[in-house]
């Protein structure tokens, strides 16, 4: 029979490539996640594993039986949700993966719900990129993901993740308090507006993001190459350079949770808005801790309240 923690340890090493890296996930020593694949071969009776320079890569035959450990693991997890699905109360633990102005304007509403209607449920966030939340939740590391995704932007498909809506955020155009001296006068006229701020120094968030692919392609657009002079995944260190007069950029209207936008906010050509959405593994999906945590979060999105566009003011 074989062991279903060292088959674990093997789905761990096809997601996440090296020893050391399933060793770092788990808190294991990598050592002790050779020992243990060690034994997995032996239980299989054919060799999974073989080297290949510095790092091991694995064989056909282990790369079946990742197949094979994938559906009993999800098969164990729909077990756990359906003996949680038998109790009358919502108790465990549910790990959240969230970006970060998500998780400035609705998570903590979501938590105060959650607390009123479950008091058994532990709730833990973790501020994570999306990119790497999507990853994490799939590898088992969180068991529900608050993500995001722009305009035209799409993402690589994972058939073991589910994804539900949670809201649509409007984008907009950035700049300095009272910047009716840097722009055009008269009605603004969203793609003029866009296409005036191409001499100014920008702020967007690090390369490789998907928000930063689309910032760039709707500057390109509009014909000019943004001057990205600060470069920052924390949002709010993108309002102060802006309403300091440092910089302009791109911020979707959740950043303000419900308060008074402290820059000027322009709307952009086209209107663009980023679909913000929670994902979680399908074998999850029904585990009443997840669903609760899911209605919780429907709601503090909904109650949100986002600001309009207020032009140059």
């Amino acid at each position: 029979m074989l062991d279903v923690r060292r088959l674990r340890l093997l789905v761990e090493l096809s997601d996440r490539g090296t020893l050391s890296a399933v060793a770092e996930a788990l808190s294991y020593s990598p050592s002790s996640v050779s020992q243990q694949l060690s034994l997995l071969e032996r239980e299989a009776g054919v060799p999974l594993l073989v080297q290949v320079g510095r790092r091991v890569q694995l064989t056909p035959q282990a790369e079946l039986l990742v197949g094979h450990a994938r559906a009993v693991l999800d098969r164990l997890e729909e077990a756990e949700a359906d003996v949680a699905r038998s109790l009358t109360d919502v108790g465990g633990t549910v790990r959240i993966a969230v970006f970060q102005s998500a998780a400035h304007a609705m998570v903590p509403q979501a938590l105060t719900l959650l607390r009123a209607e479950h008091p058994n449920l532990r709730v833990e966030v973790t501020e994570r990129e999306p990119e790497a939340g999507l990853f994490e939740v799939a590898a088992r590391d969180f068991d529900l993901v608050i993500a995001e995704q722009y305009p035209a932007h799409t993402r690589a498909h994972r058939d073991e993740l589910d994804r539900v809506r949670l809201a649509r955020d409007a984008i907009r155009l950035a700049l300095p308090p009272h910047p009716t001296r840097l722009m055009p006068r008269g009605d603004p006229d969203p793609s003029r507006m866009l296409a005036a701020a191409s001499g100014m120094p920008w702020v967007l968030e690090p390369r490789g993001t998907a928000s930063r692919e689309w910032a760039e392609q709707l500057c390109r657009d509009a014909g000019f190459e943004p001057d990205v002079r600060f470069e920052s995944a924390d949002l709010m260190a993108h309002i102060r350079l802006i309403r300091t007069g440092n910089a302009v950029g791109l911020l979707p209207d959740l950043v303000w949770a419900g308060e008074a936008p402290s820059v000027a906010l322009v709307d952009l050509p086209g209107h663009p808005q980023r679909e913000i959405f929670t994902s979680t593994r399908l074998a999850a999906a029904t585990r009443p801790a997840v669903v609760a945590c899911r209605d919780a979060l429907a709601r503090a999105a909904a109650a949100t309240a986002t600001p309009a566009g207020d032009g140059l003011s």
